[in-house]
């Protein structure tokens, strides 16, 4: 039998034996589909890339309010769109390490307070236009401004001055900071002509794709740029991201081959979904949260009381087992986890408590009139049975949660970070530092629980010019507790990235930083017929 799967392993590397026909006859020969999938998978990858084809991508997270401009994308659709059309200036790898894009190098100084990054030579923008120094300058210069409104602009403070000179773009920071490659990776950073200035809209960047048909809300098409500097990726000849919103639909959509890979499979039915013969569930844990962030600076959310009543409230396990369903773990009203460096571990865990709860509430003063969570499942898949479990609990404890269904369509631009108590999501960040600048950091456009701790804010610059290792950890620990102790932030469970992908993609590999593969699904795989 050996002899038979080698010999037919070859066929397939040759590109004279489809993954059809290899599937059917390991299993008539006794092999396991899962074994015959790594088998065929094995081969296909040495092989080769095939080139050709138009991608197909079903996809939660687009809204008709989306456009294509990097700095106020906020959900999985635009992330797509930015990868798909866009480069940055550095990026991060699967494995957690600082990848180059367009600057071939990246140099800092002794005392981590200057960097230097050399641009890559002979990229052309989607226009013609070669890319330079100045464009990185000026790149960064509009998300750092603050009418920009970019998610990428807590990241950028704490900068000293800037300037482009010849090929090398240098940033000189106020204080020591070891981190600074990983935040100047916030995937907002697509670098544009002239920074975006003139039309940040116009979906001109470097990228492998270029902009053909761009309809928020419904699709978006892309054909490969003839161009594109890094001849490694962009196989497939076109990519169209269908925005599928309904989870239902999504899955119908792979499973009768409408599309080939979609994001956000909801564990209810990630089992059986996986069992299907012509696709696979590719799930990989890492630093994304399901959370329900409240406004510290709204009533009645202003009374740390009532927002330690609602924390305590939460059967953390519960959501786990009901919503994630093995997909996830605990979360404990912090944003980070174990998979980040410099994490301490020893915080520890917060448990429902609904006596505890009750303790607070009724220290909190408040009239007992229902306190409203505005939610979709558009904010993530199981978000509106998430929020029943959670008005279950609370209920246990006196505290009486009313929860308001929103529409999908508009639930980023007219809910989340507007209402004071809502579901929301974030795909985690590389780094300790990024993920508290984005969401932490009092002065940060996407602080969507209003937090403004000056202790915190204080220990966030300390803690990026601390170069000792033990002492950042110690630093990100009393962060972590200001948090959640203080902050407004009820983070229950950290979900894992579940996508499903046809068994006609090849090179998939699964990727810590975000789903489907952190965005690079249709730019790095291929499709074998």
């Amino acid at each position: 039998m050996n002899e038979q799967l080698n010999h037919m392993a070859g066929q397939v590397t040759a590109g004279k034996m489809t993954r059809r026909d290899f599937m059917g006859k390991a299993a008539a020969l006794g092999v396991s589909a899962a074994i015959a999938s790594t088998m065929f998978a094995d081969a296909a990858r040495a092989a080769g890339p095939k080139k050709g084809g138009t991608m197909k991508v079903g996809m939660l997270g687009g809204e008709s309010t989306n456009t294509l401009d990097p700095a106020p994308a906020a959900t999985q659709v635009p992330g797509m769109v930015l990868r798909l059309y866009g480069d940055q200036i550095v990026d991060v790898d699967a494995d957690g390490n600082i990848s180059s894009r367009l600057a071939e190098s990246v140099e800092g100084s002794a005392d981590a307070k200057t960097w230097n990054f050399k641009v890559r030579k002979d990229v052309e923008f989607h226009n013609g236009k070669t890319v330079t120094a100045e464009d990185f300058l000026r790149t960064v210069e509009r998300h750092a401004n603050e009418d920009s409104k970019s998610g990428a602009l807590g990241v950028l403070k704490g900068i000293k001055g800037m300037k482009a000179d010849g090929d090398v773009f240098t940033v000189e920071m106020e204080s020591p900071t070891a981190d600074l490659p990983y935040l100047m990776a916030d995937w907002h950073l697509v670098v544009q002509p002239d920074g975006g200035f003139d039309n940040p809209n116009a979906g001109i960047g470097t990228g492998p794709y270029m902009v053909e048909i761009d309809e928020p809300g419904v699709r978006h098409s892309f054909k490969k740029n003839p161009n594109y500097w890094d001849d490694s990726i962009g196989h497939v000849d076109e990519v169209e991201v269908l925005v599928i919103n309904d989870s239902t639909a999504r899955m119908a959509a792979l499973q009768s081959g409408q599309v080939h890979m979609v994001n956000s499979v909801d564990p209810k039915v990630a089992g059986l979904l996986g069992r299907a013969p012509n696709l696979e569930i590719r799930s990989v844990s890492g630093r994304a949260h399901y959370v329900f962030p409240m406004h510290t600076n709204t009533a009645p959310f202003d009374n740390n009381d009532l927002r330690l009543a609602l924390k305590y409230a939460v059967n953390r396990e519960e959501m786990v087992d009901k919503i994630l369903r093995g997909f996830g773990s605990v979360g404990n009203d912090i944003p980070v986890n174990e998979s980040y460096p410099l994490f301490d571990n020893k915080i520890e865990q917060r448990k429902y408590d609904p006596a505890k709860a009750a303790e607070h509430y009724k220290k909190s003063g408040h009239d007992g009139s229902p306190i409203v969570l505005h939610v979709s499942d558009a904010a993530f898949a199981g978000a509106v049975d998430a929020a029943q479990l959670f008005q279950q609990s609370a209920a246990a404890a006196g505290i009486n949660i009313e929860i308001e269904r929103a529409p999908s369509d508009g639930y980023w631009s007219e809910v989340w970070n507007v209402k004071p108590f809502c579901a929301s999501y974030w795909s985690g960040r590389p780094v300790q530092d990024q993920m508290y600048t984005t969401a932490y950091l009092s002065s940060a456009d996407w602080n969507d629980t209003r937090f403004n701790n000056p202790k915190f804010d204080e220990l966030l610059f300390k803690a990026r010019g601390e170069l000792d290792t033990a002492k950042r950890v110690e630093m990100y620990a009393e962060m972590a507790m200001i948090v959640r102790d203080q902050g407004g932030l009820i983070a229950p469970m950290f979900n894992d990235f579940v996508d499903g992908v046809s068994n006609s993609v090849q090179g998939y590999e699964d990727d810590p930083n975000g789903f489907l593969m952190y965005s690079w699904a249709p730019v790095k795989c291929w499709l074998d017929a």
